[in-house]
């Protein structure tokens, strides 16, 4: 088990290193990451590569036991390269080069960028190849973060273009059909008149933006692998990473194919942030763990674990006495099994100063210092049952084409849709289920069940592993804008909503509105759930019944006669439609039942108490975790405010 913290030696005194290592051994690590930000170091002016540095820092670090994760620099070019080639730095949508001066300001459709990324690696993986205190890499840093996800240069037009060319096999007709350039005159006669949806007046078509979706992420997951093959190519069998932020699912870039060419998994996990005034709730931190667990379905490394406030230009909330070491306990229940600290100490220079550390400037070793050490030595005891497998019963399904088409046309202001997957979330976590969160390209079959929220393009393939699912027994949760639109971003002519599910779920979609609040209009109970009420909104579908049980019904004058939500059975499974964003306890009640129906235990706890068990044979452990500020006496087993109790099994 790896437990460490990011430590940035070339921002500090050299003569410091020594009594620095010396604090992190103290601290009860027995890892380091460093490099990722020190191009410049090994390379002061074009070819001329000096390790010594590094070289050094790494002899120490062995030294004293220390493992070390080495990062390729790429995330931040030295400004001698910006000077050499400006083009090589990224452009707004408004068409203005990026300044030199932050970090991912390369477009990373640059030949530059590939070419000179490969000469500091080829040099840096040369220099360290089978040194074993190297015990993986670290690509880049945070790809598509901050919104670099996105540049406007005329190398990125030109791409894109490209791009369209080989999709549509150089027929500029198909891509006319396809994106119904018919409307408002846009036939192209070439590849070459093709835009940018760049600003304009009213919107760009949906198709075309929906296919700059897909080139913007395959343009980051190219980069990606490109270095992913280099290391290997140069190391073979070194493990390589890659630390992903958070907010994934709003990024320009599919986290499922980008993780492809890892080993293993990285996530910086930050519950809170600059200008935040509280945290995340618990259940929304589990779900992001969740999703990166999910991007490989294995156990996964959080390299950057917040300790003190953050921030760049606004500082944020600190956490609690105990409450950043137990969102580590909760990292380590949710599948991670190598974490690291960001950062050792804060920095006292550059734009990270109030982003504070382990230490902070004043240099000593306070509660954050003894929340760490404490935390690094508890863990350890229960490293067989923490790097064991989660096998969880129920999944959440998303799809990368279809979280941009709801970026390029949003339908509701109330609609966030990762924000919808944390409230079907929610309730699982509450009963203390463990959930994956899984792209759509993933198997089905370990699962008992699996929600699929506003899938709204229609996948004729996973339409078909969905439906194999349910007739296998397992429970497939579908909901309001799910099947509107085809692969193109289209609207299908002559089929009925949801398209390609209407046979599976028994229900047409007669009528459809969009809400722009959360708690419009009231539900009645039917059948199973007659005498209960609920509460809609967001959105809702005006549902006829072909061949499915009611489960509630819209309650207002003009919309009675329509179903809100629906049952059927299909094979050995079933099938939930969920025809309008519901409230708390309604979605509470409905997974409850479906729990049931599927014989997947749930947990009772306290509010604000997450209760885990993981581990397997040989070590077996149960976690209580106290997300509450206040002290909780739960089953015999006391917990402080923001504290956690693990007992063996």
């Amino acid at each position: 088990m790896l437990l460490g913290v990011d430590y940035y030696p070339e921002q500090w005194d050299p003569a410091q290193m020594d009594a620095d290592l010396d604090t992190i051994l103290e601290m009860g690590c027995n890892g380091i990451r460093i490099a990722e930000f020190a191009w410049h170091r090994m390379e002061r002016t074009e070819g001329a590569y000096d390790f010594s540095f590094f070289d050094h820092v790494i002899d120490k670090a062995g030294e004293k036991g220390l493992s070390v994760i080495l990062g390729t620099p790429t995330a931040a070019i030295p400004a001698w390269l910006a000077k050499k080639h400006p083009d090589i730095l990224s452009e707004s949508e408004g068409g203005r080069r990026r300044a030199y001066g932050g970090r991912h300001v390369c477009c990373y459709n640059s030949p530059a960028l590939y070419e000179y990324s490969e000469k500091i690696i080829r040099a840096m993986v040369g220099h360290y190849r089978g040194d074993s205190r190297v015990v993986a890499w670290q690509v880049d840093n945070e790809l598509g973060h901050e919104g670099s996800d996105l540049c406007w240069c005329p190398r990125c037009h030109a791409a894109f273009q490209t791009y369209l060319k080989e999709k549509f096999h150089g027929d500029i007709e198909a891509l006319n059909r396809t994106y119904g350039t018919a409307f408002w005159s846009q036939e192209y006669n070439g590849f070459d008149e093709i835009p940018l949806p760049g600003e304009t007046v009213t919107t760009h078509n949906p198709a075309l933006r929906l296919d700059w979706e897909r080139f913007r992420s395959k343009t980051l997951e190219d980069y990606l692998a490109f270095q992913a093959r280099l290391i290997r190519s140069l190391w073979p069998g070194v493990r390589v990473t890659h630390d992903f932020p958070g907010g994934g699912l709003e990024k320009h870039v599919d986290y499922a194919k980008a993780a492809g060419p890892l080993d293993v998994v990285s996530y910086n996990n930050y519950p809170v942030w600059g200008g935040q005034r509280d945290p995340l709730p618990p259940h929304e931190i589990a779900f992001g763990l969740s999703h990166i667990r999910g991007l490989k379905r294995r156990n996964f490394w959080v390299t950057e674990a917040i300790m003190g406030a953050q921030g760049h230009d606004v500082t944020g909330y600190l956490p609690r006495p105990n409450q950043a070491k137990l969102w580590s306990y909760q990292a380590m229940a949710h599948g991670c099994e190598a974490l690291l600290y960001f950062r050792f100490r804060g920095a006292t220079k550059g734009a990270e100063q109030f982003c504070y550390g382990v230490l902070d400037a004043d240099n000593r070793r306070g509660r954050k210092f003894q929340e760490v050490q404490s935390f690094f030595r508890e863990i350890r005891q229960y490293e067989e049952a923490l790097t064991a497998p989660i096998r969880s019963r129920v999944a959440i399904v998303y799809d990368y084409d279809s979280q941009a088409a709801f970026r390029i046309q949003r339908q509701s202001a109330a609609l966030d849709c990762s924000g919808e997957m944390k409230k079907l979330y929610k309730p699982f976590f509450e009963r203390n289920v463990p959930v994956d969160v899984i792209p759509a390209g993933a198997e089905l079959d370990s699962y008992q069940v699996v929600l699929l929220p506003q899938m709204l393009l229609v996948k004729p393939e996973f339409q078909a592993r969905a439906r194999a699912f349910v007739q296998g027994g397992g429970t497939l949760v579908l909901t309001y804008r799910t099947g509107v639109k085809d692969a193109d971003n289209n609207l299908p002519f002559g089929e009925a909503v949801p398209v390609g599910w209407r046979d599976l779920a028994g229900v047409t979609v007669e009528e459809t509105e969009s809400l722009q609040e959360t708690d419009v209009f009231p539900l009645s109970g039917q059948g199973a759930f007659k005498g209960r009420t609920g509460r809609g909104g967001i959105f809702r579908d005006m549902l006829s019944v072909q061949d499915a049980e009611v489960l509630y019904r819209y309650n207002d004058p003009f919309y009675q006669d329509y179903a809100a939500v629906t049952r059927r059975r299909e094979g050995a499974g079933r099938v939930y439609y969920l025809g309008c964003g519901l409230d708390e306890d309604t979605a509470a009640g409905l997974t409850e039942v479906l729990l049931k129906e599927q014989g997947i235990p749930m947990v009772s706890s306290p509010e604000g108490v997450e209760i885990v068990t993981r581990g397997d044979v040989g070590q077996r452990v149960r976690m209580y975790l106290n997300h509450n500020g206040f002290p909780v006496l739960f089953n015999g087993i006391a917990m402080e405010p923001y504290g956690c109790r693990i007992e063996v099994l």
